[in-house]
């Protein structure tokens, strides 16, 4: 009898896990949709923004994996054909004399494209199968016999089997499901800023940088829009109290930590006043010790993040293909598939993440002698091979599953 009931609660829970609410529709969320949406899951993606955000930094994939996924996916001829080309980037003294220069492929791995690019692409290859709702946000989650019942600061309530946090470093899935942020998140002593500005340095000028310590200060041109440059900035400074919903007062933190320096750095700092598309947050890090509770787990930077430099957007659309694949595989159960999907990522995951602890002193380090020091390594082909072979090597894994041909020998079998 008991055995009964056991067996008509689980395929009870794996039909009703067939409906998925994901959070969040800027890489990872979109992403995820689609692998569910092919594996014949229903999804709904709710995003706070209003439309897709367009532009954004560049993003670059890596190493066997990403490109094995975005192959499986069928998105590598569109990402080639969108990508940024990527530029050698070089940096100066304050009278513009270049002190070090670094190849494309040190920034922007095998395949670099803008944020917003990708999200577009991957919205796009999603929507078929994919509910999205934008404008709106989650502002409670309540675990049901059945699943979870998600209530919206706009929408009417809904009960969904399975919800998935792709909201990034900041989530809001993750606060409500797991705890405050500050259990989670690490600042690492940096903020970083990027904003659009026309295009005054010329054609084809590849991003230079300006270092005093502790700052970096860079621009370039956007080669897809020749009218269009990118400032990117970074400053050390202890965790700040702001408005993460308030361009101006970011716009003035910025400003303030960049007041006296020369270089480009007064006309960039003019452009801030009207830049339309800042982005602005501090390099930190998350780090959750299980990556899903009861119904709700989190893929991506909510789970394993880094602002910069910890290959969270190839991370992100891997660990996306990974949680998709072990649904399919698990019939809709969630217990078994998200363990699995934790168990094949979490060491994963954490690899990639350490690169981004670096970041900071990489782009702006602490003293003078430190930003000479990084000049003189860096420019030695030797030392900057090994580290571009140590990119590649941290973000592949050996055996990425094939998840075609479902339930797999890894599959319900070892439940």
């Amino acid at each position: 009898m008991n055995n009964a009931n056991t067996t008509r609660n689980t395929n009870a829970a794996r039909n009703t896990n067939r409906t998925v609410l994901i959070s969040g529709a800027s890489i990872a969320g979109p992403a995820l949709a689609y692998w569910l949406g092919r594996h014949g899951f229903e999804p709904t993606v709710v995003e706070l923004a209003p439309a897709l955000r367009e532009g954004g930094q560049a993003v670059d994939f890596r190493g066997e994996t990403h490109l094995a996924v975005l192959e499986r996916m069928g998105l590598l001829p569109e990402l080639r054909r969108i990508q940024t080309g990527g530029s050698p980037m070089h940096f100066v003294g304050e009278d513009g004399r270049t002190l070090l220069r670094l190849p494309a492929e040190f920034a922007g791995g095998a395949v670099e494209v803008l944020r917003g690019d990708l999200a577009r692409v991957l919205y796009e290859r999603s929507l078929p199968h994919t509910e999205y709702v934008f404008g709106d946000s989650i502002t409670r989650l309540t675990e049901t016999p059945t699943g979870v019942r998600a209530d919206f600061r706009h929408g009417a309530s809904r009960e969904f089997g399975l919800v998935i946090g792709a909201d990034g470093l900041h989530s809001h899935v993750r606060q409500l499901a797991f705890g405050p942020e500050r259990d989670f998140v690490s600042h690492l002593g940096y903020y970083a800023a990027a904003w659009t500005l026309p295009n005054y340095l010329g054609p084809g000028k590849g991003p230079a940088g300006y270092n005093v310590p502790g700052r970096l200060a860079s621009v370039g041109v956007d080669h897809r829009n020749p009218e269009r440059a990118r400032a990117f900035f970074v400053f050390a400074a202890d965790e700040l109290a702001y408005d993460r919903h308030d361009p101006e007062q970011q716009k003035q933190l910025i400003a303030q930590a960049f007041s006296g320096l020369g270089w480009e750095v007064p006309r960039l700092l003019a452009s801030l006043r009207e830049a339309p598309d800042l982005y602005f947050d501090s390099i930190s890090r998350a780090d959750v010790a299980t990556w899903s509770t009861g119904r709700v787990a989190l893929v991506g930077d909510a789970a394993c993040g880094a602002t910069i430099g910890g290959m969270g957007t190839g991370t992100g659309v891997v660990a996306a293909y990974v949680l998709a694949g072990e649904l399919a595989r698990a019939d809709g159960d969630h217990r078994a598939a998200f363990t699995r999907y934790e168990n094949r990522l979490r060491r994963y995951a954490e690899g990639c993440q350490k690169s981004g602890d670096r970041t900071g002193k990489f782009l702006a380090p602490g003293t003078a002698r430190g930003i000479r020091f990084r000049n003189g390594l860096l420019s030695r082909p030797l030392f900057l091979n090994q580290m571009l072979k140590m990119g590649e090597k941290i973000s592949s894994i050996a055996d990425l599953p094939d998840y075609s041909g479902r339930p797999a020998e890894s599959g319900l079998a070892d439940r």
